[in-house]
Formats: C-alpha cells, structure tokens, sequence
C-alpha cells in the first residue's frame, strides 16, 4: 500500500513566468529533499501540476503540508492572486499494480483515488482531500481537512514561514536565527498559525493511516 499526491496550482495562469519560476523552483527544492529522505518520487506535469509516490503513507501528510507552506511563504506581489500562492492537493492510498519508469505512465488503486479526487476539487475550496478505500476514514479527515482549510486560508505569509520551518524539525530559537526576528515573534506567529492543533491532526493521521495500512484492507 503507497500514497499517490497529486496537486495543481490554484489560479495558475494567473501568474507571471517568473512567478512560476519561484514557485516551481520551491516544489523542486523539496521533491528534490522528500527523494533523498523519504525514497519518494515526484515529477512536475503540465508546468503548474505535479504527482508524487510515497512508500510510507503515513508520510504523506506530513509532506503535503510541507509543499503548500513552501509555497505559502513565497514572497508575491501580484494583484490577479487572492491569498498566498497554493496548490490543491488529494492524496490518494492504496495499491499500485503498474509501476512505469515515470510515475506519470504508473497507475493503481492510489493514482486513482488521488486522481479522482482532485477531479472534485473545484474553485478555491477544498484545497486537501483523501480518498481511501475506508470511507470512515475518508469521512473523517475530509472534516478535518475543511477545519484545516480554513485556518491555512487565514494564514499570512510570515505564519506559513514559521509553520515551514516547524515542520523541517526547527526549534523556535532556530527559527528565529534562521529569519533574524526574535524568539518571542515566532511564538506568537506559531500561536496566530494554530499549530498545536495542526501538530495534532498531524498526530491522528498518522495514528489512523498506520492502523490501516497494518489491517491490510
């Protein structure tokens, strides 16, 4: 059992080319790191879209939410753009029965779910959804992703920064050096970003996806 990650760029062509280039360079920056550290594999389709295989689903969010706050702390001043640059994304568990040397041409029970699922995704909301082949399962992050959702909506550009850096395992002194603020700014962007309820769905998803994947259904 993998999860499939697949996302495209909310209002894509509504930025400019080197807009996208900063944002494409972020992704690849952290495909580059979710390889090397996580045997994931990630391609970039389209220019705006991009698809992921992760061996260890439990991951998985973890590694969306490190996508959508890479891009989230990108500095953008473009007038067309409601919000911070972000990405939906559905992430999409089971089996893979076709694995091509590029996961575009691969296809399985995960690349569907995950396909299909995005295929739902319409305007600006939702902006995260999993499919699964538990629909209790499915039922009850697709709530807690809405929640999520609408924190992550409010966030500025300097809470999505901190949450970044939270999630790369930086401490809060560590953050601040990293961004020359004092220690006592990022606890209270870290407060203003609601990441100890974030740090929690975090906790259950991983709870619940490794019990599942140990099941076996």
């Amino acid at each position: 059992m993998k999860a499939v990650i697949t996302g495209d760029l909310i209002d894509s062509t509504q930025y400019t080319p080197q807009e996208l280039d900063m944002i494409l360079d972020a992704v690849n920056t952290e495909f580059k790191h979710f390889q090397k550290t996580y045997d994931a594999e990630f391609k970039i389709f389209r220019g705006d879209s991009f698809q992921g295989v992760v061996l260890y689903p439990k991951l998985a969010l973890d590694i969306t939410l490190t996508i959508k706050t890479a891009v989230n702390k990108i500095a953008i001043k473009n007038k067309k753009i409601s919000g911070l640059p972000d990405f939906r994304i559905a992430i999409g568990i089971g089996n893979i029965n076709l694995k091509r040397e590029s996961i575009l041409e691969s296809n399985g029970e995960a690349f569907q779910f995950s396909g299909r699922a995005l295929d739902t995704m319409k305007g600006d909301y939702p902006r995260l959804l999993l499919r699964t082949a538990d629909d209790d399962i499915n039922d009850e992050f697709n709530v807690h992703f809405s929640f999520l959702d609408s924190i992550t909506g409010k966030w500025s550009r300097e809470s999505a920064e901190v949450v970044y850096y939270l999630y790369k395992g930086y401490k809060e002194r560590e953050i601040a050096e990293e961004l020359g603020i004092y220690q006592s700014a990022v606890n209270q962007r870290k407060k203003v970003a609601n990441w100890d309820s974030i740090a929690l769905l975090l906790k259950r998803y991983k709870t619940v996806i490794t019990k599942y994947q140990n099941n076996g259904v």
